[in-house]
């Protein structure tokens, strides 16, 4: 049995166990859901080192001879993915120590966090379409009490928007398996990959296909199916929310590329220019979103949306290249997105505010915030030497090999987008001065809350200095989505 590939299922699902157990131990349940996540971020990069030396790892559950039964199968790019949801667990948990309040915990909050982990795994290591509707549900489920508890006004009305268009995409993506068994008699995406091969039903295969990318369009809030993310991922406590924009819409494009880099291959011109449009109508709505709020949150949350148009770029354009630089670009903007989001929680600390209008002052009053603000900010912006820099260069350069001029001119005018987005939150949280009908200082913060913030911005860094190894980490796994 290859424990590397159940390790990052099995230990969520057991840290979240535990935490049950000790419902009334507020503390303990807080070291066990920090250990929980180094765990699994050990188990992430076990496992990345196992399959950048030996190659694709495959596992049949109950010894099931396959393609019957559960099938467990990781490549680089599911083993990057459970390193990047390790990493974001465990910052999310740390910051969860000096942020969240008594009665979340009380009711659940830990053993919810790590349900979550175990669902975005399971998706990322499932090697069968079923079982990927499955970790979607547990994922749902888990995502959803997390986003209502504590019962607050806005966190129902966010929560209600957000389960009734993930459910709507369950079911389509449901029915979009039910016709898939039907027409190949198989589940086991490997078995698919072959039996697509000679399905000689090219309109139905079509179908399928935009039946798929519907479903997952809506969970990875592409447009012009994103409207419920800003409405509630602002809404739920900080930690929370960075944990929601690091991981939860990434499952939905990992659907995509896992789907249409391996199952609907045989019309991929067609199906793959929808995506490039889809891409960039994706990147410039998310971003004119972003611009004109004058709300933290929600101002991130619609960056979530415009990043997810380059991570569609990079399927659109579905060469080596442009994939690795979606490999590369999803690390980025994981970390990147994650850090913003931590940060906002921070200066609402400070300030007690998420409005631009009330904030000011940071700068001069806490300049290391400023310091960690700068480095996710510039970094989604694209600006050299930091990580967002190299993704966009990889896609841009992808963009250019292919002639696809159009979709590169977008990527490059929504950087610049960004970028003033980012200074419009620098100017207003950071540079003006704190006015005298402002709000005052709210109150202090503990290392918990700095630490995990450090970390991220610090990466950003770093996979900006280390960018020509990663890349080539990255240009693997893509090799490996083509089957080459």
């Amino acid at each position: 049995m290859d424990v590397l590939l159940i390790l990052p299922i099995l230990l969520p699902l057991l840290t979240a166990v535990a935490a049950l157990l000790v419902w009334n131990r507020r503390p303990v349940q807080g070291a066990l859901g920090v250990l929980g996540t180094v765990a699994l971020l050990g188990a992430g990069l076990a496992l990345l080192d196992a399959i950048w030396r030996d190659g694709v790892r495959t596992l049949q559950v109950g010894n099931w001879p396959d393609p019957f039964g559960i099938t467990l199968s990781a490549d680089l790019f599911s083993a990057i993915m459970v390193v990047l949801a390790g990493l974001i667990g465990l910052a999310a948990a740390v910051y969860s120590l000096g942020s969240m309040d008594p009665d979340r915990e009380r009711f659940g909050y830990y053993p919810l966090f790590h349900f979550l982990l175990m669902g975005v795994c399971g998706a990322f290591l499932t090697g069968d379409i079923f079982n990927l509707y499955v970790w979607f549900e547990v994922m749902l489920i888990a995502s959803f009490v997390l986003m209502v508890l504590g019962g607050e006004r806005a966190q129902l009305e966010g929560g209600i928007k957000y389960v009734t268009l993930n459910l709507m995409a369950s079911a389509l993506f449901l029915a979009a398996v039910g016709i898939l068994y039907g027409v190949t008699g198989a589940l086991n995406m490997a078995d698919l990959a072959h039996r697509l091969r000679y399905v000689e039903q090219p309109g139905l295969m079509t179908a399928l296909a935009v039946l798929f990318l519907v479903a997952f369009g809506i969970k990875a809030a592409v447009f012009p199916l994103f409207f419920w993310l800003p409405a509630s991922y602002h809404t739920p406590p900080v930690a929370v929310s960075a944990l929601f924009s690091g991981l939860l819409t990434k499952v939905g494009v990992y659907a995509l590329i896992r789907v249409f880099t391996r199952l609907f291959v045989q019309d991929a011109g067609y199906l793959h220019a929808i995506i490039l449009v889809i891409a960039g109508l994706t990147m410039v709505t998310g971003v004119l979103g972003a611009v004109a709020q004058t709300e933290v949150r929600r101002l991130l949350s619609f960056h979530i949306v415009s990043q997810i148009g380059y991570l569609l770029m990079g399927l659109g354009l579905f060469t080596p290249a442009a994939l690795a630089g979606a490999v590369f670009f999803m690390a980025h903007v994981v970390l990147a997105k994650a850090a913003l989001f931590l940060v906002g929680g921070i200066a609402h600390r400070l300030r007690g505010t998420y409005d631009l209008k009330k904030l000011g002052g940071l700068y001069r009053s806490h300049p290391g915030l400023a310091v960690l603000f700068l480095l996710p900010a510039l970094s989604l912006a694209g600006l050299p030497p930091l990580s967002g820099f190299f993704a966009k260069l990889a896609l841009v350069w992808a963009g250019l090999e292919t002639r696809q001029f159009a979709i590169v001119a977008v990527a490059l005018g929504v950087s610049l987008l960004t970028l003033f987005s980012m200074m419009k939150i620098w100017n207003e949280a950071f540079w003006k001065p704190l006015g005298e009908n402002d709000p005052p200082p709210a109150g202090g913060t503990s290392p918990a809350l700095w630490l995990p913030v450090a970390g991220l911005a610090a990466l950003t860094v770093l996979i900006g200095l280390a960018a020509g190894p990663l890349f080539v980490l990255s240009l693997r796994a893509a090799e490996q989505l083509l089957g080459m």
